[in-house]
């Protein structure tokens, strides 16, 4: 007898692959339309700004650098860098300010602040300079030597330190004697160590970094160069409050 043909086939090999793929068009078809339909809303991420605190500035006193009379209704505490060239711009800014208001309404506080990490050596050096220029003439002596440094200086560290500070030293009659001995000895890096410290403390990351001190003791942050308009608008709404 002849044997019955089988009528058994072999299975395609392709069918399951070719399943999934379908089964994946069908889905990834499904999510375009509806997503098509129903536009999802973009979600971004919540970033918390961080904490203000500008309140943690030190108390200025009769032993800070001040501009102007101690007791305005608005003090501006900066704390600054001698080879900045933004500090430079916003001194500037700062000293037109004082002009405009030159009737007691602002006192001006200087602090150091020099960036070791920008302006190695340099920075500190002036910074120590000015200290040392303020222990034989006080405030008026720190704010020449601030204003003409701040004129002569290249900044981003490219100042010649050998020739600026000894030309400033005999425009103010220092004694120079006792004005390379005071550099020499340091004496005066614990003051400027404070004062980097409070900076760091109140919030500040570069220079210049200033804090707004209203009548009430509520502080405000100026961050960087600000421009002339926007300090004394900050100074208006401070004092309209």
């Amino acid at each position: 007898m002849e044997e019955q043909q089988s009528t058994y086939k072999q299975p395609n090999p392709y069918a399951i692959p070719i399943s999934i793929v379908l089964g994946s068009l069908l889905v990834a078809t499904s999510i375009y339309l509806s997503l098509a339909k129903n536009p999802a809303v973009e979600v971004k991420p919540v970033v918390t700004p961080p904490a203000d605190k500008t309140n943690l500035v030190r108390s200025v006193t009769e032993e800070d650098y001040v501009r102007g009379p101690i007791d305005a209704p608005i003090t501006i505490v900066t704390y600054s860098d001698f080879e900045c060239p933004f500090c430079q711009r916003f001194h500037n800014t700062m000293r037109e300010l004082m002009d405009e208001y030159s009737e007691g309404e602002v006192a001006w506080v200087f602090r150091q602040y020099p960036l070791e990490q920008l302006h190695p050596v340099k920075a500190y050096a002036a910074a120590l300079a000015s200290e040392c220029a303020a222990e034989q003439g006080g405030d008026e002596t720190f704010w020449k030597f601030a204003d003409r440094y701040f004129e002569l200086t290249l900044t981003n560290n490219r100042t010649d330190l050998e020739v600026v500070i000894p030309q400033i030293a005999t425009e103010l009659k220092l004694d120079t004697a006792v004005f390379k001995s005071c550099q020499v000895t340091n004496k005066y890096q614990q003051q400027i160590s404070s004062d980097i410290a409070n900076a760091s403390e109140t919030g500040g990351t570069g220079t210049p970094w200033s804090i707004l001190i209203g009548p009430d003791g509520k502080t405000y942050p100026i961050n960087g160069a600000q421009s002339l308009a926007s300090v004394k608008q900050l100074i208006s709404t401070v004092l309209n409050q």
